[in-house]
C-alpha cells in the first residue's frame, strides 16, 4: 500500500520532517512518499478552477493515489501551520481525501503543545470527509533519533508503529 506522509512543518530541519524521514526504516517493506506542502500556491476560491497549477494537480494526485495518509503537525499559535490548512484547502473541491484512511498526529516539543493544533486538524479532516483511523500525539522530548536519523525504540516508538499498522489495515 502506498502512504503518503505530509508534514505541517515547512521549516528546514524539522522533527516532523525528521519523523516522517524515519517511519521507511520501521517499515522497510512499505511504499511511502513525502509531500511538500509548502510548495503548494496559496488557496483561493478564484484559483481552484482549471488551469490548476501543476503543484496542486500533483498534491491531488498524491493523494488520491495514496492507500493512507499520515499528517504529522506541530502546533503554531494553537492551530495547525497555515501551510498544512493551505494544503488541505486544495482538497475540498477535489474530493480526493473523502474516505482515505489518515492518520492524524501532532509532534510538539512537550505536553501538552499539540492538543489545538490536533483539535484544528480534526475539524478540517473531518470536513473533508476523511477516515480518520488514529490521532496520535507525541512529544519531541520523548522520542529519540540515532546518528543515522531512526527512531530509537521505545513506549513511543511502540505507540507510532501501532498507528502505522493501523492504516495499513
Amino acid at each position: 500500500m502506498k502512504i503518503l506522509l505530509v508534514s505541517g512543518s515547512s521549516r528546514t530541519g524539522s522533527s516532523n520532517i525528521q519523523l516522517l524521514e524515519a517511519l521507511p526504516f520501521l517499515f522497510p517493506q512499505q511504499d511511502f512518499s513525502i509531500f511538500k506542502i509548502e510548495e503548494l500556491p496559496l488557496f483561493t476560491a478564484d484559483a481552484d478552477h482549471h488551469p490548476w497549477h501543476p503543484k496542486v494537480l500533483e498534491w491531488r494526485s498524491a493523494v488520491a493515489a495514496a492507500g493512507g495518509v499520515l499528517i504529522s503537525t506541530p502546533e503554531y499559535i494553537y492551530i495547525m501551520p497555515a501551510a498544512l490548512k493551505n494544503a488541505l484547502e486544495w482538497l475540498t473541491t477535489s474530493g480526493d481525501l473523502n474516505y482515505k484512511h489518515v492518520v492524524a498526529m501532532t509532534f510538539s516539543p512537550h505536553a501538552p503543545r499539540g492538543k489545538k493544533a490536533m483539535q484544528s486538524l480534526l475539524w478540517s479532516l473531518q470536513a473533508l470527509d476523511a477516515r480518520i483511523v488514529v490521532q496520535l500525539e507525541l512529544y519531541q522530548d520523548e522520542v529519540e533519533f540515532d546518528k543515522k536519523g531512526r527512531l530509537v525504540e521505545g513506549e513511543n516508538v511502540d505507540i507510532l508503529r501501532g498507528a502505522v499498522e493501523m492504516l495499513l489495515r
